[in-house]
């Protein structure tokens, strides 16, 4: 079929963040979406995937700072390992975008200021708590005993100037978009969150522009601000497919709007309710879907490398293969509730599902055809009763799978999958075909036996082919089957008889589990040793420690001393007065991420000259090893508090 007669489909998953390398809890999603974008494919539709890189925020800077190179030289090597990541597993992505591209950085200023001309976004300014680790501001309400409602980690007070969305001027619009589009937001769990949790209380304006970092992009009209990840990451869906506002490419034209954005839960508020709202501000349509997937987690605990409980795919991949990875990370995540995975469990399924029941069976129906008919596949001349039932029920599970795949249930259409190698093994149970060769006169039925065996494994290799391609593909190389087209999964009889199989190998090789874990621990590197005993200083009392003034402080200004590779001069506001200091932080610190930064200042040392410089003061700092941080205050804590 001609692919501008096919029906439309456009997927996308969430855009992975840059800070570091990705585990196999946050690939789980690009394999999902594959298997989705890949069944759409094979079922005729012309599809479009997208899957790329979200690169901007303080989270990164911060990083890339603390690693000593720049935010480009971070995002560019982290980008790159999730790429190879979707490359070794086998994505069939059609575009990866990244949010450093030149046309996302100026679509989405473009966007930022239209929204702004037609007074959808105004300046004001922000006062909250600000969670780095999500890039996210929540009111002292929100916070769950004082931390952040999303992570659980530590918020800090921020206030700053800064943008904001008219997020309640589409309330009701929203509302009754969601009312009047019931598969909206899937699961059905998801979309009571939002509307219960967010939608019914009201929504607050949203904060779309920071000035405390610098590594984002610039908002064209207003030096100092940079648009805020909201608007940045999320336009990410339309500005790849050719979306300014001064123009709507070709490939916007053609799929927007999107059929389906496949996101994790812990994301869904924004693809929910900030991203439409941002549509319908440009007056763009919505997108047709978007779905919430569970988390995998480590057992029962959500992945983190604080956690030390974290699994990487291209390790899970070097040791079990690209499709036994594909294949538990589909099957074993429920449709609404969370997954789990663990090495133990991994390999059970890996030698239950994948060697015994489904390599088995193509191993030795292969194996038999070669014994039997010297590797020509027999006719299928002489029937009986066992015949018709394998048939029903191998012709019928494209219907079922359809089914199931129309709901995004994924995991059940493996089942189905499943059932009709399930079925074709005991169809080996009944017909026996090892003693069927013992008899010269039971010739032609043993033919037809093996003969429905191959026509059914290939419907099996078929069906198979979007969530386990490369093991499709092998079997079709075993079985000489040629065309794993969809259209002719539901048909039985199109193997021709006299072809040959190839040579029978295993598709999976039964694992040792308790050797292989035992490899697995000894590979895992040694804890960590307990840190050496430092030198201490001698004591002192009470008042030789209270001879020192120690006051917080915040950095107004901030340059390098050209004379020097470590030292910055700083202009430092404590409240009372302002003043100068000369500190050896610039081999840890750039001068932007110095300014604005609440400090400990010993006011009370005496003046001295550095590189020609005056320094009247010093500020605290922590030193481990090669590393150091600036001790940093709280930012509700006024200037010039003394610390004690």
């Amino acid at each position: 079929m001609n692919s501008e007669n096919k029906e439309k489909f456009y997927i996308t998953t969430a855009i992975a963040y840059t800070s570091k390398t990705p585990h196999i809890g946050n690939t789980y999603e690009i394999i999902l979406t594959d298997a989705i974008a890949r069944f759409n494919r094979y079922i005729g539709k012309d599809v479009f995937f997208l899957t790329g890189t979200d690169e901007h925020g303080q989270k990164i800077q911060e990083i890339a700072e603390a690693e000593g190179i720049t935010p480009q030289e971070h995002v560019d090597r982290i980008a790159g390992e999730i790429k190879d990541i979707a490359d070794m597993l086998n994505i069939s992505y059609d575009k990866f975008i990244r949010t450093t591209d030149d046309y996302h950085v100026k679509a989405v200023q473009g966007i930022f200021k239209r929204l702004y001309e037609q007074g959808d976004i105004y300046k004001s300014e922000y006062e909250g708590w600000y969670c780095t680790p999500c890039e996210s501001f929540w009111t002292q309400t929100q916070l769950k005993d004082g931390k952040c409602p999303d992570c659980g980690r530590e918020v800090k007070k921020t206030k700053e100037e800064a943008y904001f969305l008219r997020l309640g001027k589409y309330q009701d619009r929203l509302m009754e978009y969601i009312d009047s589009h019931p598969d909206f937001i899937q699961p059905e769990s998801r979309k009571k969150e939002m509307v219960n949790n967010f939608l019914k209380p009201g929504l607050q304006d949203l904060c779309v522009s920071r000035t405390s970092f610098s590594w984002g992009i610039p908002v064209e009209f207003d030096p100092g601000h940079v648009v805020y990840v909201w608007i940045d990451a999320l336009s990410n869906y339309i500005t790849a497919l050719g979306y300014t506002t001064g123009e709507k490419g070709e490939l916007y034209k053609k799929y927007w709007p999107a059929d389906i954005h496949i996101i994790g839960k812990d994301i869904l508020r924004f693809h929910t309710i900030y991203w439409p709202i941002m549509l319908m501000a440009l007056g763009e349509p919505l997108p047709k879907q978007v779905f919430g997937h569970p988390w995998m987690l480590f057992g029962e605990e959500k992945m983190s490398k604080s956690r030390g409980n974290v699994i990487y795919a291209q390790d899970m991949v070097r040791r079990f293969g690209v499709d036994a990875v594909r294949y538990y990370s589909l099957h074993e995540m429920p449709f609404a509730q969370d997954g789990s995975i663990t090495y133990d469990v991994f390999m059970s399924r890996y030698n239950s599902d994948l060697a015994n029941t489904l390599g088995n069976l193509v191993n030795r129906t292969v194996a038999m055809v070669n014994k039997y008919f010297g590797g020509e596949i027999p006719s299928g001349a002489v029937t009986a009763e066992p015949d018709d039932d394998l048939k029903t029920v191998a012709v019928g599970a494209l219907g079922k799978i359809k089914a199931r795949m129309k709901t995004l249930h994924v995991a059940d259409s493996l089942d189905e999958i499943w059932a009709v190698v399930g079925r074709a093994n005991k169809y080996i149970d009944e017909t026996m075909p090892w003693v069927l060769a013992k008899d010269e006169a039971q010739r032609p039925r043993l033919g037809t036996v093996l003969y429905n065996l191959i026509e059914t494994i290939r419907i099996i290799a078929s069906l198979l082919t979007p969530f386990m391609p490369d093991t499709a593909a092998k079997i079709a190389r075993q079985i000489n089957a040629v065309d794993l087209s969809c259209e002719n999964a539901d048909s039985f009889g199109l193997t021709a008889a006299g072809e040959k199989v190839g040579e029978a190998e295993p598709l999976f090789a039964r694992i040792d589990i308790e050797k292989t874990l035992k490899e697995i621990e000894d590979s895992l590197p040694a804890p960590e040793a307990a840190a050496p005993e430092p030198e201490h200083k001698p004591e002192i009392d009470i008042e030789a420690f209270a001879a020192s003034e120690l006051r917080v402080g915040r950095v107004t200004e901030c340059e390098k001393i050209k004379k020097s590779k470590k030292l910055l001069k700083l202009q430092i506001d404590l409240g009372y007065e302002k003043r100068q200091v000369v500190s050896g932080i610039a081999e840890h610190y750039s001068p932007e991420a110095m300014v604005g930064k609440r400090v400990v200042v010993v006011v009370n040392l005496k003046p001295v000259k550095l590189c020609g410089e005056e320094s009247r003061g010093m500020i605290l700092c922590a030193s481990e090893g090669g590393s150091l941080t600036v001790v940093a205050p709280e930012d509700d804590i006024p200037l010039g508090s003394e610390v004690r």
